[in-house]
């Protein structure tokens, strides 16, 4: 789909975001599914280490949600979270999920969030010239770079 005004209202709210920070993204929707990292980079013709998982975390005392960008090879670090958050994190389920972004797992994109969210990038996101993310849906996908991710989700980096 070429038109924006073809594309689903969820991807067009990814690239209203994108917009707002200045990231300048070309929204493909795939005939295939790209909702697992696996299925995202066959599609996108890319290894699975290119894919940036947005995965959604809560701190486990606070409730405070966290945005991570994890690349599609790793997992978090659970056990570890306390020295980077400050407490553990939990894994919220879907309509959680969903009320904290907007988005259903599966679609979540790393902006465009019906709030802010504190964003961290898995440091080895940043070893790749092109990396590709979810756009709000499980089969809607755009390139981008590691750097200009970075900056347009302001995003704290870290390793997974």
């Amino acid at each position: 789909m070429s038109a924006d005004q073809a594309l689903p209202d969820a991807c067009l709210r990814v690239l209203a975001g994108a917009t707002e920070r200045g990231l300048s993204i070309s929204i493909k929707v795939m005939a295939d599914s790209t909702k697992t990292a696996e299925d995202a980079a066959a599609a996108c013709g890319c290894t699975v280490a290119q894919i940036a998982k947005s995965l959604v975390f809560v701190g486990r005392e606070t409730r405070t949600p966290y945005l991570l960008l994890v690349s599609g090879i790793n997992r978090v670090n659970e056990d570890g979270a306390v020295a980077i958050f400050g407490e553990a994190l939990d894994r919220p389920k879907g309509a959680e999920v969903r009320a904290i972004t907007g988005f259903a797992i599966g679609g979540i994109p790393p902006l465009g969030h019906v709030s802010p969210l504190k964003t961290y990038i898995d440091e080895h996101l940043m070893s790749f010239d092109v990396i590709w993310a979810a756009a709000g849906t499980p089969n809607a996908v755009f390139q981008t770079t590691p750097a200009d991710l970075l900056q347009a989700t302001q995003a704290i980096r870290f390793v997974a």
